[in-house]
Formats: C-alpha cells, structure tokens, sequence
C-alpha cells in the first residue's frame, strides 16, 4: 500500500528489501528489480526502501546501487571520474555538510534548464551552435549557485560588490573556488561540443 507524502500529497510507495536481496513492491504487492526502480525515478515516482527484517530506511543504499549498475552498463557514463575523486575528497572535510545542500541546488537548476538543455544541443547538428545561450544559461546558474553559497559561508555572505576584486571572475584569498571549477567544466563542456561540431562538418 501507497503512503501519501503530506507535503506534496504525491504517493509514496514502500519497497520493502528482504535477506535475499528480493525487493518487494508494496503497492502492486511483486517484486521489482533494480531497474524497475531506475525506471520508477524516471517517470517520477517516489519511494523508500525499508530493510524488511528491520524496518531501517535503506533508500540511499539502493539509490546509489543504482547508479552504480548504470555507470557499469558501460556506453556514456554521467559521473566523471574527476567529479568521482573530488566528491571523495570531501568526505571528512570540513565543507562535507555543505557538498549535499550545493549538489541538490545544481542539480535542480540544471533539471529546470533541461528542455532549453536539449534544445540547444539538437541545434548543434546544424550548422551553428548556440553557445552565446548556453554560456548565458551557466552565468545564470551560477549566480544562483552563488547565492545559494552565501547562505553557509558567512564571508561570502557578509560581501558586497565593492567588496569583490576588480579582477571579477578572480577568486580573493581564501574565497572558496566552486564557482570558478563551474567556469571551467562550462568550458571543457563548450569546446568538447564545439569539437563535435566540426567533426560532423
């Protein structure tokens, strides 16, 4: 049976995981597979999953055992091995706490682009690319970023615009460099795009 997220009054179904690893759909009352569950995420259907034996919630062990079977299908892989090494890197740092709350913010302002995402990248197959949108798209993005920031660095938080360097794009001493290895993925993403243009050409 289905139980209904009281702030978004969407159902939310209960997979329930058994020692033999079986997952167990309570709302359709079968068992499901991995990739009933990524194909579950993809239409947008919520769910938890609980240790049938102890009732512990275990979403987050499933959701990235999913990921993981995905990143192993082998094709495109979303996770760069350079954002694998630097999200380990946090772990123990004292920034830790606040990874989680800034990957939720990008990942959700890039969800909110996605059609305009797509839409760039279909022109791409013609004979101009729009990167004037999409660098616009990022410099949006990541004042947004920015901002969201401000919210857990009270130094960032506490400047102004008179306060930041003259240079602009340039980092001050000890001001946190997230924005500026944005900057530079956005360019690596440009001219891995641009190279694919002209190799259609």
């Amino acid at each position: 049976m289905a139980e209904t997220d009281q702030t978004t009054a969407a159902p939310v179904v209960k997979i329930k995981k058994y020692a033999n690893r079986r997952l167990y759909n309570t709302a359709t009352s079968s068992y499901v597979t991995l990739e009933n569950l990524c194909q579950m995420v993809k239409d947008g259907q919520d769910f938890v999953v609980e240790d049938a034996k102890t009732g512990e919630d275990i979403t987050r062990g499933v959701l990235t055992q999913i990921i993981f079977e995905e990143e192993s299908k082998g094709g495109q892989q979303l996770l760069p091995i350079g954002f694998l090494r630097r999200l380990i890197s946090f772990y123990g740092d004292s920034l830790q706490t606040l990874v989680p709350s800034y990957l939720e913010v990008s990942m959700a302002s890039f969800q909110r682009n996605q059609e305009q995402m797509r839409q760039y990248m279909a022109e791409a197959f013609g004979e101009m690319f729009p990167f004037r949108s999409i660098e616009e798209m990022g410099r949006q993005n990541m004042a947004m970023f920015q901002r969201a920031m401000t919210m857990f660095n009270p130094f960032v938080a506490g400047m102004n615009d008179a306060d930041k360097p003259a240079g602009g794009d340039k980092a001050m001493p000890g001001e946190k460099p997230e924005v500026d290895t944005l900057k530079k993925q956005m360019e690596e993403l440009r001219k891995q795009v641009e190279a694919l243009a002209r190799n259609k050409g």
